[in-house]
């Protein structure tokens, strides 16, 4: 079993998780900048803008750490193609394009 197999397993199952994430905005943790404070899960704002971002990498990785990993026994038999690794992070890069529209088209 060769664990170099999960990675393009990995970086896709990261960069859809990741869109999901940022769209319905499952972040693990919250980080309140101004007051220097930590907050698990979504948290409204308290002094300032929250920032997300830290959660929905933290989700992200877990999510496709365990996806990776239930994936692992099914790469003993099946090379994932290493083009999933690239196709698909490009694929929500474009995703992301369209949904940031309105500030490429001010």
């Amino acid at each position: 079993m060769s664990y170099t197999r999960v990675f393009p397993l990995f970086a896709a199952a990261f960069a859809v998780v990741y869109v999901l994430s940022v769209e319905g905005n499952w972040a693990l943790v919250t980080y309140h900048p101004r007051i220097n404070e930590w907050e698990w899960l979504t948290r409204p704002a308290k002094s300032g803008p929250p920032m997300y971002w830290y959660g929905w990498l933290a989700t992200s990785f877990l999510a496709a750490s365990a996806i990776s990993l239930v994936a692992l026994p099914l790469t003993r038999r099946w090379q994932p193609p290493v083009w999933i690794g690239w196709a698909v992070p490009l694929a929500v890069m474009l995703v992301f394009v369209y949904l940031l529209r309105s500030f490429f088209l001010r």
